[in-house]
């Protein structure tokens, strides 16, 4: 490229990548939600703690990497919380102390997890 004497020729910086940054933030706010269902959102909270520990690091749209590292920690949190209190129910009713066979433990299913339709149509 040539310039006129005096003159330097124009150089733009390149383009910031914030794809990392952005993915975090994706999968942190899309963990969120999916926490309350079973425990579901300890995946995509997860990934987005680990996608957006890279992309800080990086420093790929550091902005959103902090944001998706905050929203998967607090996703991974609530799914931690859920997952825990569903499994301390069903370890309830699979104690053969308290309910000793099947039918016992049926019913216990049946009381602690109303939400589930055992005669799907």
């Amino acid at each position: 490229m040539t310039t006129m004497p005096g003159y330097r020729p124009h150089t733009s910086a390149p383009p910031r990548r914030r794809g990392l940054g952005l993915a975090a933030l994706v999968l942190g706010l899309s963990a969120l939600p999916l926490a309350f269902v079973c425990g579901v959102g300890l995946l995509p909270g997860l990934a987005g703690l680990i996608i957006g520990i890279v992309a800080a690091v990086k420093d790929q749209g550091r902005t959103q990497a902090i944001v998706g590292i905050v929203t998967s920690a607090l996703a991974l949190m609530i799914a931690g919380g859920v997952a825990f209190w569903l499994l301390s129910k069903a370890a309830k009713c699979g104690d053969r102390a308290n309910y000793p066979d099947d039918a016992a433990r049926r019913v216990c299913i049946e009381r602690e997890f109303p939400m589930i339709d055992r005669n799907p149509r």
